[in-house]
């Protein structure tokens, strides 16, 4: 059973990086497409309050959306409901992650702030040295490397 559930967390692991490498890349290509470097400039410059303002922008946006997803899964459309809701994870993982790394030494200024990142990267520390040494864990890691190095070529 142990086996099965560190076989499982190296899964989330992976996709939980694998999600987080595409979105970073994808925001920086629309960051360049939309010509917002000055904008991400003046973005990390800003106070801790403005920070955490900015920081709260994504979440409004994205919420309405969340209750669009829960009420089409409430209505029965199961699958467009399912559809909207990974779209808006998505979403949210974009917007908030991009904001969070442009503003995060003013976001950890806020005690609260701080103590929520420390704890969520003590847990994700805690899960990686779990999984760092199974089988499947090392095998997607390399099937990893070998699919960016084939899209690396492909791309050039």
């Amino acid at each position: 059973m142990k086996k099965i559930l560190l076989a499982g967390l190296a899964i989330l692991l992976i996709i939980e990086e694998w999600l987080w490498d595409g979105l970073n890349t994808l925001s920086h290509l629309l960051i360049k497409w939309a010509r917002l470097e000055s904008f991400e400039r003046w973005l990390s410059q800003r106070t801790p309050q403005q920070a955490l303002v900015a920081f709260s922008i994504p979440l409004m946006i994205v919420m309405p959306l969340n209750i669009i997803a829960i009420s089409l899964l409430a209505n029965g459309m199961i699958l467009q409901g399912l559809m909207m809701e990974v779209f808006v994870k998505l979403l949210a993982t974009l917007l908030v992650a991009r904001v969070f790394a442009l503003t995060k030494p003013q976001l950890l200024s806020f005690s609260f702030l701080r103590s929520i990142y420390l704890t969520i990267t003590q847990w994700l520390k805690w899960a990686h040295d779990k999984v760092v040494d199974a089988p499947i864990y090392i095998w997607i890691k390399a099937f990893k490397v070998n699919i960016k190095a084939r899209a690396k070529a492909w791309l050039h």
